[in-house]
């Protein structure tokens, strides 16, 4: 992303906490507006290494046990990437009662080819090291791509193209790949508090509602109807002229828009909005199918939509801030 944003931006840094922060100036008494896209994603990391060698692990990220046994993985060490099975104990050698209980995560275990710890050691696997799904991306239907990790390389991936498309903005523009999202929306709290935007708009994915077993009271966003506009969940109510600013703005551009409320968990806005003295804050989500598994489902109009109603507020929110 570093290389992505330097010969679009004025400046790109990274901070302490190891976000990126990368600014597209504009006039110096118009807004200041902070767009932000979390880097991290749901993953494993090494908690033990048993005798026999195999992998103890714990999960980064809200993760259903039931998805994890028989996945491919990737661990990463200092110097080095091993691929892995997450394995179990066979079904062939089960007892009844236990075919009939979901497999927790502290019963399983990864298998990277190693006899021993010692043998795990000289690899180079340490406890701590991150591990992470290996999946391909590749396209799927006419308008979908199907890969891993949506949550959050979609977002990243419409921030860096919103900051391409910006040409001469009359605010000045932070594009913000945060850290630890997934774990506790950790590193937007820090970067907002150093830039110190007038607003802020997170740019994320959220949960695709058009499955089966999902009742449309749960969610009504559905893939391909463009990005969704969050009214409120578990962490943030979005400030109302946050919600004037993308309705308007959706609305006279013609460009599709849906609404979500209700939602449990949370973005960065929500740690964005509470820091300095409060920063009035949103969140635009690209609808996604299967979010924190292995592998989701995305339609590539809902980011291309996205991008282009991020791009079209960026360049009205003098109006409304």
């Amino acid at each position: 992303m570093v290389e992505m944003l330097k010969p679009v931006c004025d400046e790109v840094q990274i901070d302490r906490m190891e976000n990126l922060v990368a600014v597209k100036k504009g006039k110096a008494e118009a807004p200041k507006i902070m767009l932000a896209a979390h880097m991290d994603e749901v993953c494993l990391m090494i908690k033990n290494i048993t005798k026999e060698g195999f992998i103890q692990f714990t999960k980064m990220g809200g993760m259903d046990d039931r998805i994890l046994a028989a996945q491919k993985v990737v661990v990463f060490t200092k110097e080095a990437t091993y691929p892995g099975i997450v394995g179990s104990k066979p079904p062939h050698i089960q007892k009844e009662e236990e075919r009939k209980k979901i497999i927790t995560y502290d019963d399983l275990f990864i298998d990277v080819g190693a006899q021993s710890r010692e043998d795990a050691a000289k690899m180079g696997l340490a406890v701590g090291d991150p591990i992470a799904f290996d999946v391909k991306c590749q396209k799927i239907g006419a308008e979908c791509v199907m890969g891993k990790a949506f949550d959050n390389r979609a977002g990243c991936a419409a921030m860096v193209e919103v900051m391409k498309r910006l040409k001469n903005p009359e605010c000045t523009v932070y594009a913000v790949g945060t850290v630890q999202e997934e774990i506790g929306l950790r590193g937007s709290g820090c970067a907002a508090f150093a830039v110190n935007p007038d607003l802020a708009l997170a740019l994320d994915v959220t949960v695709a509602g058009d499955v089966p077993g999902v009742r449309e009271f749960d969610t009504n966003v559905k893939l391909g109807k463009g990005p969704a506009l969050t009214v409120y969940d578990s962490g943030v109510i979005t400030h109302p002229k946050v919600m004037r600013w993308i309705i308007d703005t959706a609305n006279e551009a013609k460009l599709p828009l849906q609404l979500e409320s209700g939602l449990p968990g949370s973005t960065d806005a929500a740690r964005i909005s509470l820091t300095r003295q409060g920063i009035p804050s949103g969140t635009l989500s690209m609808p996604a199918r299967y979010i924190h598994s292995p592998a989701g489902i995305i339609n590539v109009a809902d980011v291309e939509n996205t991008v282009k109603l991020a791009v079209a507020a960026v360049e009205k929110a003098a109006k409304y801030f």
